[in-house]
């Protein structure tokens, strides 16, 4: 498939209460007793991807596949790409290597063990990647990552050596490849333009826009969406900074809405699609 038309739609299949926007006000301990909607939630965009024909990569966190494995199993079943998101939503940098070795070992046994399908793919939680993790997931059986997200300024985000934002798919150890978050590139770094927040605050027009102008510079195109964020009826919390609010908040309405457009104005394929091409 020619690069400059390809685009690759992924999903991290989380649920609301395990967001870090959330994190000061929802405790771990208190996630089971908080509304489960990711199953919900996630079977509105797989019907929506049917309709559409569309095959995407899903990232599923561990602790959603064990409360929900007949949805993993129906994402599998539809022709969706299986791949990690780890097991408890950590992120990467504040885990130790053991810790970390031991959530990526355990998610990929248990959406294996489900699925039968192995398990290429790995995305960090808020794209919280680091350089000594890379060679963790490829001694764990991963031939990918795709959490780099190489943003001019972020106050989550990690970063790998080597990888910038004028390059899409990078093979940064024999065998292993990065496939980065798309960004608008200035240099090395650039304009967030994959997914999250930003999708749902820039004007669609302008969004899309964007996104030919990525592929028309010949690099393939990689958004992320969560289930979430077709969700304007989710609970509120409070006890959330305001500037924490806003970013998870802002406009759930358009969410659903916006992801449809998008999946009518390009051609989709999952990640591991697009790395067999």
């Amino acid at each position: 498939m020619n690069q400059a038309r390809t685009a690759c739609f992924s999903i991290d299949v989380e649920d609301w209460f395990q967001v870090e926007n959330l994190r000061g006000a929802i405790r771990r301990d208190q996630w089971d007793s908080c509304q489960l909607r990711v199953e919900a939630n996630t079977e509105r965009m797989l019907a929506m991807m049917a309709e559409r024909g569309v095959t995407a990569t899903m990232f599923i966190l561990g602790w959603v596949a064990d409360r929900c494995p007949s949805l993993v199993r129906r994402i599998a079943a539809a022709g969706h790409e299986i791949a990690s998101h780890g097991y408890g939503h950590e992120l990467v940098y504040r885990l130790t290597p053991e810790q970390f070795r031991e959530d990526v070992r355990r998610t990929r046994h248990i959406l294996q063990d489900m699925t039968g399908h192995a398990v290429h793919g790995y995305r960090a939680p808020n794209f919280s990647i680091t350089d000594w993790a890379i060679d963790i997931l490829q001694e764990e059986g991963y031939t990918y990552d795709s959490s780099s997200f190489p943003v001019v300024a972020h106050d989550r985000y990690g970063r790998l050596t080597g990888v910038n934002a004028g390059q899409c798919v990078s093979e940064i150890r024999p065998g292993f490849r990065e496939v980065s978050v798309s960004c608008l590139n200035l240099g090395s770094r650039g304009v967030p333009w994959g997914g999250g927040a930003y999708f749902r605050l820039i004007p669609y027009w302008i969004f899309s826009r964007g996104v030919r102008h990525i592929q028309s510079g010949g690099q393939p195109y990689v958004f992320y969406i969560h289930p979430w964020e077709i969700d304007p009826d989710q609970p509120r919390v409070r006890g959330v900074k305001p500037t924490l609010a806003l970013r998870h908040y802002i406009n759930l309405s358009q969410g659903e809405r916006r992801m449809k457009r998008l999946l009518a104005d390009f051609r989709w394929q999952s990640i591991g699609q697009l790395l067999a091409s």
